[in-house]
C-alpha cells in the first residue's frame, strides 16, 4: 500500500466537549489535519458531542447524557430507556461508578459491526472498554488506541488528597472503569500516545508491551495561538488553565504562590480559564489569603476568546503536579507568552529546558512557583526571551499537522498486518472527492447480545 492511498478512518470519541478537557481538542484537531491530508474521517461519538472542522463527518451515538448540565446525575424518564445498555449506565451511576467508557464502547461495537466494511481503521480515542474488545472480526477493521495517560494517576492524586475514607470509598468506586482500562489496554495491538513520560505510565500501570506503545506528540494550532505585538499585556496577569478541585492540576499551590508574588508585585493576579468550585481547598485558600479579588474563573470561552486572553498576559502558569502532555503549555508558547511549568510528567518534553524556553519549578513547591512568577513579572527582557524562544519550540516540534502525518503513518502499520483490510484500502485509492459534512443518525436501537 502506498502512502499515497487516502484512508477511511473512525475515530471513537466518548467525551468530546473540546471546552472541559484535551479529549475534544485532540478529536476535533487530529480529525481536521487527516482531512487536510486527503483521508476520509467520520468522529464517532457522544455527548457532549465534539466541534468539528469541515471535511470532518460526525456521526451522533448517544447515551443517556447523565451528567449533562444543569441536572448531573439525573434518573431518566421511563421514556428514553431503549435497550439494556441504557439500563446498566443508569445502574452503574446508581451505584458510584462511571459508566460512559464502557457503555459507549457497547454502542461503538455495535454500530461498526453493522457497517462492516466502511473504514479502514478504526482508531479509539482512550475509551478502553470491553465492547472493543475481538479485533478486526469484531469492528470490521484494525483498531488503534490513543491513551494520553492511564487515569489511574488521576485515581491516585485524588485518593492522595481524600480527607477521609468516605471521601475514599467514593474515588474508589467512582474510578472503578480503571480495572477495565487496564484489562483492555494489555490486549490491544498498537497504542498511541503522545510523550515518553506518558509511555513509561502506560507500561507501568496498565502493563501494556513497550514495543506496542508508540510516541505521536501533538500540538497546538499554530495558525490561531499566534502572538500579536497589537495586544497590550495587562501588568501583573498570570493566566492559567486548570478546574478548581482537581488534585492534578496544582491549582491551590498556584493560591499560595501569588499571596507571595502579592507581596512584591502586587498587582500580580491571576485568570484561570476553568470552572470555580464553592468549597473545597482552592475556595479556602482563596479566603484564607484574602485573594477574592485577585483570581478570577472563565468558563465556556472560545478559542479566539481564549488566544485573546493568553495575549493580555504577562506569564502564563502550568501548576500541575501531573500532565501528559500539556496543551495548555503549547498553546500559551504558540502564542509568545512565557511560561512558568512545572516539571510534573511530561511538561517538560513540551515547556523545553528551564531558562531555556520556559521557567521550570518542582510540581507541588508554592514557594519554587512564587520566586520563578516574580521573577519573570519583573523581567521585561527575560519575557521577551523566553516568549520567542518557546514559539520556536512548538513551530518546530508541536503542531497538529505533524501529528497528523505520524498518526497515518501508525495507521497504515497496523493495516499492513491485516491483509484483508490492505487490500480494501488499495481497492478505494482513488475516491470521488470529499463530500460535504453531514450528520449521520445514531443506529437503531436493538438488542444486542
Amino acid at each position: 500500500m502506498t502512502a499515497e492511498v487516502p484512508l477511511r478512518i473512525a475515530l471513537l470519541s466518548y467525551k468530546g466537549n473540546p471546552y472541559c478537557g484535551g479529549q475534544g481538542v485532540y478529536v476535533r484537531h487530529l480529525s481536521r489535519e487527516l482531512a487536510r491530508l486527503g483521508h476520509r474521517v467520520e468522529v464517532i461519538g457522544a455527548q457532549p458531542y465534539p466541534v468539528l472542522d469541515p471535511g470532518v463527518t460526525l456521526t451522533e451515538l448517544p447515551s443517556l447524557d447523565l451528567y449533562r448540565q444543569p441536572d448531573p446525575f439525573r434518573t431518566p424518564a421511563r421514556g428514553e430507556y431503549r435497550d439494556w445498555i441504557d439500563l446498566l449506565e443508569v445502574g452503574t451511576m446508581w451505584t458510584g461508578g462511571f459508566p460512559e467508557p464502557l457503555t459507549f464502547s457497547l454502542r461503538a461495537r455495535r454500530h461498526l459491526a453493522a457497517r462492516r466494511g466502511d473504514f479502514d481503521v478504526v482508531h479509539d480515542n482512550q475509551t478502553l472498554g470491553y465492547g472493543l474488545l475481538g479485533g478486526t472480526r469484531a469492528l470490521g477493521a484494525p483498531l488503534v488506541t490513543t491513551v494520553h495517560h492511564p487515569i489511574t494517576v488521576d485515581r491516585d492524586l485524588e485518593l492522595a488528597a481524600a480527607p477521609d475514607w468516605r471521601r475514599r470509598y467514593s474515588v474508589r468506586r467512582w474510578y472503578g472503569f480503571t480495572r477495565m482500562q487496564r484489562r483492555v489496554a494489555r490486549r490491544l495491538p498498537a497504542v498511541l500516545t503522545v510523550s515518553g513520560s506518558s509511555r513509561t505510565q502506560i507500561t507501568a500501570q496498565l502493563g501494556v508491551r513497550p514495543e506496542r506503545v508508540h510516541v505521536v506528540p501533538i500540538g497546538a494550532d499554530t495558525e490561531l495561538f499566534t502572538p500579536d505585538p497589537a495586544v497590550p499585556r495587562v501588568p501583573g496577569r498570570i493566566v492559567t488553565t486548570a478546574s478548581a478541585d482537581v488534585p492534578l492540576k496544582g491549582l491551590v499551590h498556584l493560591v499560595e504562590a501569588l499571596a507571595k508574588v502579592r507581596t512584591e508585585q502586587p498587582d500580580a493576579h491571576v485568570v484561570v480559564v476553568g470552572k470555580r468550585a464553592e468549597d473545597g481547598p482552592v475556595a479556602q485558600a482563596v479566603e484564607r489569603f484574602g485573594l477574592g479579588g485577585a483570581i478570577r474563573f472563565v468558563t465556556g470561552i472560545s478559542d479566539e476568546e481564549l488566544v485573546g486572553l493568553l495575549r493580555s498576559a504577562q506569564v502564563a502558569c502550568v501548576p500541575s503536579l501531573y500532565e501528559g502532555f500539556s496543551l495548555p503549555a503549547a498553546e500559551a508558547m504558540a502564542t509568545g507568552t512565557p511560561l512558568v511549568a512545572t516539571t510534573g510528567g511530561a511538561i517538560p518534553e513540551v515547556a523545553g529546558p528551564d531558562n531555556g524556553t520556559s521557567l521550570a519549578v518542582p510540581p507541588g513547591d508554592a514557594g519554587a512557583l512564587a520566586t520563578a512568577l516574580t521573577r519573570l513579572l519583573a523581567d521585561a527582557p527575560l519575557r521577551a526571551r523566553l516568549g520567542t524562544a518557546g514559539r520556536e519550540r512548538v513551530l518546530a516540534r508541536f503542531t497538529w499537522t505533524q501529528a497528523a502525518k505520524q498518526t497515518a503513518e501508525r495507521y497504515r502499520e497496523t493495516i499492513a498486518a491485516y491483509p484483508a483490510t490492505a487490500a480494501r484500502a488499495i481497492a478505494h485509492s482513488s475516491p470521488p472527492p470529499h463530500p460535504a459534512p453531514v450528520r449521520l443518525p445514531p443506529t437503531p436501537p436493538e438488542e444486542i447480545c
